[in-house]
């Protein structure tokens, strides 16, 4: 019913093939959103088990999946929303020889990053750059959220080592630094509505754009980021951001 979609945005997104790493925060709500929007199949990636520390923040999960592993209780929320979804779900622990072979095998279209791991970006910074698919990451920590999509097709794209040249774990956890738990919710849904908006060619994506989000403020702010030579993923030095204006 919505023009914007229409039929044929349906059936793209039916067509369509998501890897999402990560089954935590941010990866609950892109999880049940995409399986809730009819996206036809779920490539699902976690090597962890469900915590009772982590049901405050991640909904996908619920006391009774505790000590299970992410992806086998992600496995059952999402056959128990729509199973017409078709899921793969896989518990390991993924590196840039991981994704290679994934993207390589398999018809994805769209990755999106929901971790909290330094090492894991990298790598799907690399392996997308190299088999051209587009990505999203978003962050949430303490009170502030951001999101953008990476698309290794637009050679005017900026990469994510261009924007975060050196970034650590410590920098990223929510485990380690706290959150508010709404707030992963707030930027796990805003990768799901990018993502769908990306696999249905509607709207405005935010390639070369970031978008934060001070939660305590409910502020959101945009900012214009850029590709620039030499960096040392794809040839371009360490990014920039410019404010672009407030959402």
């Amino acid at each position: 019913m919505l023009p914007q979609m229409d039929i044929d945005g349906q059936e793209k997104l039916l067509a369509a093939h998501v890897l999402v790493v990560g089954l935590g925060g941010l990866g609950s709500p892109v999880v049940q959103y995409l399986a809730a929007s009819g996206v036809g199949k779920l490539t699902l990636v976690d090597d962890d088990l469900v915590e009772l520390s982590n049901l405050q923040r991640q909904p996908l999960h619920s006391s009774a999946d505790v000590g299970k592993s992410k992806v086998q209780s992600a496995l059952e929320s999402v056959a128990a929303l729509n199973p017409e979804v078709h899921v793969n779900a896989l518990q390991v622990r993924a590196d840039d020889e991981w994704f290679r072979e994934q993207l390589s095998a398999e018809n994805i279209n769209l990755v999106i990053d929901c971790t909290d791991n330094a090492a894991v970006r990298y790598a799907l910074n690399r392996v997308c750059l190299q088999a051209g698919v587009p990505w999203i990451s978003a962050a949430a920590v303490g009170v502030s959220g951001q999101i953008t999509l990476f698309n290794p097709a637009d050679s005017d794209s900026p990469c994510y080592a261009c924007l975060y040249p050196q970034l650590s774990d410590d920098q990223l956890s929510c485990a380690e630094s706290g959150v508010l738990s709404p707030l992963v919710g707030v930027m796990g849904s805003m990768q799901a509505l990018e993502a769908l908006k990306w696999l249905a060619g509607s709207g405005r994506s935010l390639n070369q754009t970031l978008l934060t989000f001070d939660a305590l403020a409910s502020d959101w702010r945009r900012w214009a980021i850029k590709k620039r030579p030499q960096c040392p993923a794809c040839g371009s030095v360490s990014g920039s951001a410019t404010q672009a204006g407030n959402d």
